[in-house]
């Protein structure tokens, strides 16, 4: 396999100081409960990642509530892209952020603007996805999400390959997305950026190798992301389940302890939670 061979000794680990809070949780914490292997890894290099998007210790990162006891965000503000894109740039600015985070296994009602969480997603590349009106809709957010500016820039949080992208471009999808492979001390995982630039896949080939550090994706506009504000869905997978170019971000609640467990809370690599302003 080209991955196993090229990759082994290839990406040389780089040292990036941060600050050494405790890892805050949105509403799920590893001290809770068992780490699984890949968990235990992450934690051990944690402090090796290099930054996904550009942040300093005097930047203000602020944690959005998006499930249904935000009061503010109502059905109207999240069922249109535009006023939704407007509230997200209010609370930038009432914040004096330069972004706002979230979302790891949170449960969000704004998830109804689409019927493509009403749907299993078994043509990852098509837009006309069969559907069950009675099945459970898919209401559980697995990755972590970084709302900020349009054009953000995207790093390789370690050194990897591409494993896949694809434009996912049904409505509330994730857009333009792309998939890292990765490799640690033997162990493969994957990393999962969604809502990017068009840009950012029109020269990129599969089996391309990212170097850690390297500026390789942007935040994306509606128009090409899927119809959201811009930001960043960053996502840690650790078996993509021969899927290409797309993985659930999205899962129902009863299938939260698969998903889960496939997907490990998002900031041992992003490390932003502990930068969070009180």
């Amino acid at each position: 396999m080209l991955f196993m061979k090229t990759l082994t000794d290839l990406f040389a680990f780089e040292t990036v100081s941060f600050d050494l809070k405790p890892l805050l949780f949105s509403n799920f914490s590893l001290q809770n409960t068992i780490m699984t292997g890949l968990e235990q890894l992450l934690t051990q290099h944690r402090h090796s990642f290099h930054k996904v998007v550009p942040f300093t210790e005097s930047d203000i990162i602020t944690l959005l509530d998006l499930t249904k006891h935000n009061n503010a965000l109502t059905e109207f503000i999240f069922n249109d892209t535009e006023a939704f894109t407007d509230y997200i740039k209010q609370q930038l600015l009432k914040n004096n952020s330069r972004y706002l985070i979230g979302g790891y296994n949170e449960l969000r009602e704004m998830y109804k603007r689409s019927a493509l969480f009403n749907f299993e997603k078994t043509h990852l590349r098509t837009a006309d996805i069969p559907f069950d009106k009675n099945a459970e809709p898919r209401r559980l957010h697995l990755g972590i999400d970084i709302w900020g500016a349009a054009g953000t820039e995207v790093y390789a949080p370690l050194g990897g390959m591409v494993h896949s992208f694809a434009n996912n471009n049904n409505y509330g999808d994730y857009g333009v997305t792309i998939i890292l492979q990765h490799q640690i001390d033997m162990v493969p995982f994957h990393t999962l950026y969604g809502h990017l630039a068009l840009k950012d896949i029109a020269a990129l080939r599969e089996g391309q190798v990212i170097t850690r550090g390297h500026p390789f994706a942007h935040f994306g506009i509606p128009a090409e992301n899927g119809n959201w504000p811009p930001h960043l869905h960053f996502q840690i997978i650790e078996d993509m389940e021969f899927k290409e170019g797309d993985y659930p971000g999205v899962c129902k609640a009863s299938e939260a302890e698969k998903y889960l467990h496939n997907c490990p809370n998002p900031d041992l690599i992003l490390n932003m939670m502990p930068q969070l302003h009180d």
